[in-house]
C-alpha cells in the first residue's frame, strides 16, 4: 500500500484515508468575476453589450429546439433520410471550444499547444480510438498551424465551435455521422458539414428562434430581474451603455422588455442592431442605417448617433468617429471570444468582458470533495513520478508503471466529472484548452454572467493573481485552486512505503 504522509498542519484534523482538511471544498465562488488582466472599473465610462448570451442568458431548453428543427429541415428541405428523425437532442454530448476536422468527420478537443487531448476525438456518437487518431494525423497528436484556425476559428480543414448556439450543431453534426456510418450510406464529408452548417443557420436566419423565445419568455429566459439591477445601477452612477448585437431590433426589444421593462431604450445612450458582426469590428463599408419606433428602415444619411434611437448594421470606425468612445475607457461584454471581444481588444483597445456560462457548472464541480481528492492525488503522483524516475532497478520500473497507470486513471476520472465525453471547456489534463488560451488572450475578465457585477462596487480594481512561471514554480509551494489548501512538498511525499 501507498500511504502519503502529510506535514504539520498546525493543528488542523484530518479524517482517515482523506487528504484534505475539512472545510476545504468551498474555496471558489461560481458569482466572482475572474481576472486575466488588472483593470479598474473606476477607469471605465462607458459600458457595452451583446445580447444573446449576454444580457439575455438562455435556458437548455431552446437546444433542443434548434437540434429538432435543423435535423426536420435536412430530413424535409435537403431530402436526407426519414431516419435521422429517430435522433433526438442529448444534452451534456457535446461542449464549447471543440475542432471539428472536415475531411476527417473527427470532433475533438485541442490544447493550446495544438495538440489533441486522446480520449476526447469522436467519429459520429463513438469514440475513436487513440492509435487511430494519430495516425490520422501522420503517427502524432499534433495538428499544424496551417490547419488550424485563422483569426476567427475557421482554417482551411478544421472549424472551432465557440458559439453557445453552436451545442446543438455538434450533437446534429454527430448524429448524422452516426445515422450514415451504422447504415453503412457513404457520404462526402464536406457536403454534410455544409449542409447541417445550413441546417442550423436557417434556423436563426429564418426567425424560427426568435418566435419560440418570444412566445415564451418565462421558460427560454433567465436571470432577467438581475440584468435590470445591473443596468440601473451603472446609470445611476453615471455610466454610459450600449448595445451592439446581431439579432433583429423586434426580437431585442421584446426581450428586453420582458427583463427590464418598457423603457429599457431609456437606460441605453446607443443600440445597434443587425451589427453583422465580427465585420462590424473589421470592415468599413457598410454604413448605419436608422430604424423609426416600429423597426422600419428610414433612408437619411446619419452624421451622429442619437440617445434613444435604434441603428441598424453599420461598422465600429463610424461609431467611433461619431461617439469618439475610444480605448481603455470603453469595457464591452460577450459570449462570443472572436465575434465579439478579439478585434475590440487587440485593435482598438478597449476593455472586455467574456461571459462564460459554464463557469458557474464546472466552479460547483472543482468545489466538490472528490474533484479535491482527485487534484491533490494526481500532483503528488505526478511529484512522485518527476522524482522517482532515475532509479532503473526492475522493482522501481514496475512501480512507475504502476504509478502512470494509476495516474492516468485518475486524469480520465477527474475528465469525466466535466463531461464524460470531453472533459472541461478549460482544460485537457494539465494544459489549457485551445478555447483557454483564447479565453484569456482576448477577455480581461470573466465571468459565469452579467449579474456578478452586482457583486463588485462600481470602482472596484481586478487583480490577476500573481500565478508561477515555470522556472519560478520551485520557489513556490504547490497550490491547489485559490492557495487555501496547500499540498505537501514533493519532500514529505518521498515518505512512502
Amino acid at each position: 500500500d501507498i500511504v502519503l504522509q502529510l506535514p504539520d498542519t498546525k493543528g488542523q484534523s484530518y479524517c482517515e484515508n482523506d487528504l484534505l482538511p475539512p472545510g476545504v471544498c468551498n474555496l471558489l465562488n461560481p458569482a466572482a468575476i475572474y481576472a486575466n488582466n488588472e483593470i479598474s472599473l473606476g477607469d471605465v465610462e462607458i459600458y457595452g453589450f451583446d445580447y444573446d448570451y449576454t444580457l439575455a442568458q438562455y435556458s437548455n431548453l431552446l437546444h433542443s429546439m434548434i437540434f429538432n428543427t435543423a435535423r426536420d429541415i435536412l430530413i424535409e428541405q435537403f431530402k436526407y433520410p426519414e431516419g435521422l428523425g429517430k435522433y433526438d437532442y442529448i444534452p451534456g454530448f457535446a461542449i464549447r471550444g471543440l475542432h471539428y476536422d472536415v475531411q476527417k468527420s473527427l470532433l475533438m478537443k485541442i490544447d493550446a499547444f495544438h495538440y489533441v487531448q486522446l480520449g476526447t476525438a469522436y467519429r459520429g456518437l463513438k469514440p475513436v480510438p487513440d492509435e487511430e487518431v494519430i495516425e490520422l494525423y501522420g503517427g502524432t497528436q499534433h495538428i499544424p498551424l496551417y490547419q488550424m484556425s485563422d483569426f476567427y476559428g475557421k482554417g482551411p480543414s478544421l472549424k472551432q465551435f465557440m458559439d453557445i448556439f453552436s451545442l446543438p450543431e455538434m450533437t446534429l453534426l454527430s448524429s448524422v455521422i452516426d445515422y450514415f456510418i451504422t447504415h453503412n450510406i457513404e457520404f462526402d464529408q464536406v457536403h454534410l458539414y455544409k449542409d447541417i452548417s445550413d441546417a442550423i443557420r436557417d434556423v436563426h436566419v429564418k426567425g424560427v428562434m426568435y418566435k419560440w423565445i418570444e412566445k415564451d419568455m418565462e421558460q427560454y429566459i433567465l436571470h432577467g430581474d438581475e440584468i435590470y439591477a445591473v443596468l440601473n445601477r451603472l446609470v445611476n452612477h453615471k455610466k454610459k451603455l450600449f448595445l451592439i448585437t446581431n439579432s433583429p431590433f423586434s426580437f431585442v426589444d421584446k426581450g428586453m422588455k420582458h427583463m427590464v421593462g418598457k423603457n429599457w431604450r431609456d437606460l441605453f445612450d446607443m443600440v445597434i442592431v443587425q451589427a453583422d458582426k465580427p465585420n462590424f469590428f473589421t470592415d468599413r463599408r457598410k454604413p448605419f442605417r436608422k430604424l423609426d419606433d416600429k423597426g422600419s428602415l428610414q433612408w437619411d444619411k446619419i452624421n451622429q448617433l442619437e440617445k434613444g434611437k435604434i441603428y441598424k448594421e453599420g461598422n465600429l470606425f463610424d461609431f467611433l468617429r461619431l461617439t469618439g468612445w475610444r480605448g481603455s475607457k470603453v469595457l464591452y461584454f460577450g459570449d462570443h471570444l472572436y465575434s465579439d471581444l478579439a478585434d475590440l481588444m487587440l485593435r482598438h483597445g478597449w476593455r472586455t468582458g467574456a461571459i462564460v456560462p459554464e463557469l458557474e457548472t464546472e466552479i460547483r464541480i472543482i468545489n466538490t470533495e472528490q474533484y479535491m481528492h482527485s487534484l491533490t492525488w494526481q500532483q503528488a503522483l505526478t511529484g512522485l513520478l518527476e522524482r522517482m524516475q532515475m532509479y532503473q532497478d526492475a522493482e522501481s520500473k514496475q512501480v512507475l508503471l504502476e504509478w502512470m497507470k494509476e495516474r492516468q486513471e485518475i486524469r480520465s476520472l477527474t475528465k469525466n466529472l466535466f463531461n464524460p465525453q470531453f472533459g472541461s471547456i478549460f482544460r485537457t489534463f494539465h494544459n489549457p484548452t485551445y478555447f483557454s488560451r483564447r479565453l484569456v488572450r482576448f477577455s480581461d475578465i470573466y465571468m459565469a454572467s452579467i449579474s456578478c457585477l452586482l457583486n463588485y462596487d462600481v470602482n472596484f480594481t481586478f487583480y490577476p493573481r500573481r500565478t508561477p512561471l515555470q522556472h519560478e514554480a520551485p520557489l513556490w509551494m504547490d497550490q491547489l485552486c485559490t492557495g487555501c489548501m496547500k499540498t505537501p512538498f514533493l519532500e514529505e511525499m518521498v515518505h512512502i512505503r
